[in-house]
C-alpha cells in the first residue's frame, strides 16, 4: 500500500468516531479528497483554486455545497 495511504488511514483512526457522525470510513474519504484537493492546488494548473474547489464541491467536503 502507498505509504501516504498508510498515514491517512492512521489520521482516519484518529479522528473517526466510532458508531458515530463521522465513521471511520467516511473520515478516509474526506481524507483522501482533501489530499486530492491539495494537489490539484500545487499542481501548477492555470486556475489551481477552482480546480481543487470543484473536487471539494463535488464531494461536499467542509460545506463548499453551501458556500457556492
Amino acid at each position: 500500500m502507498h505509504e501516504r495511504i498508510k498515514e491517512l488511514a492512521e489520521q482516519a483512526d484518529k479522528e473517526a468516531i466510532p458508531h458515530g457522525s463521522m465513521a471511520w470510513m467516511e473520515v478516509f474519504a474526506e481524507l483522501i479528497v482533501i489530499e486530492c484537493a491539495s494537489i490539484c492546488y500545487n499542481s501548477g494548473l492555470k486556475d489551481p483554486d477552482t480546480h481543487a474547489q470543484n473536487l471539494m464541491f463535488h464531494f461536499n467536503i467542509d460545506n463548499c455545497r453551501n458556500d457556492k
